[in-house]
């Protein structure tokens, strides 16, 4: 086998990239980076193209997945914002006003905990 090739693991059942021998064993690396691992020489043979192929884009996919950036956290300190015309969010604005006449501070973060809630699943 030469360094670099992609192999495929049938004890791991997955395809690798040859290192080197490693004593009786053979050294592997994930298609796209990772730590490596040894493997009996017997229970390894060349990836198919269909094996490469299905590496390949699985190592891109978790590339593109570890490069885009989270959502940014909300901004905790003010209370969320409702959206014009939306009838649940103009109800758990007046909750949370009732909340704060009463001076029930923690009744006013249940409903802005609420309002976030619905803000992300419905407004997104």
């Amino acid at each position: 086998m030469e360094r670099g090739a992609w192999v495929y693991d049938q004890v791991a059942g997955v395809v690798g990239e040859f290192k080197g021998d490693a004593g009786p064993y053979v050294m592997l690396r994930p298609v796209g980076g990772g730590r490596e691992w040894q493997a009996d020489p017997a229970d390894v043979r060349p990836a198919t193209p269909a094996e490469r192929l299905s590496a390949g884009v699985r190592a891109a996919n978790d590339r593109a997945r570890a490069g885009c950036s989270p959502q940014p956290a909300p901004d905790l300190s003010r209370p969320p914002e409702p959206v014009e015309h939306c009838v649940a969010c103009a109800l758990l604005v007046r909750e949370r006003a009732e909340a704060r006449r009463r001076f029930d501070h923690s009744a006013v973060t249940d409903a802005n905990v609420l309002l976030r809630r619905h803000l992300w699943q419905d407004h997104r």
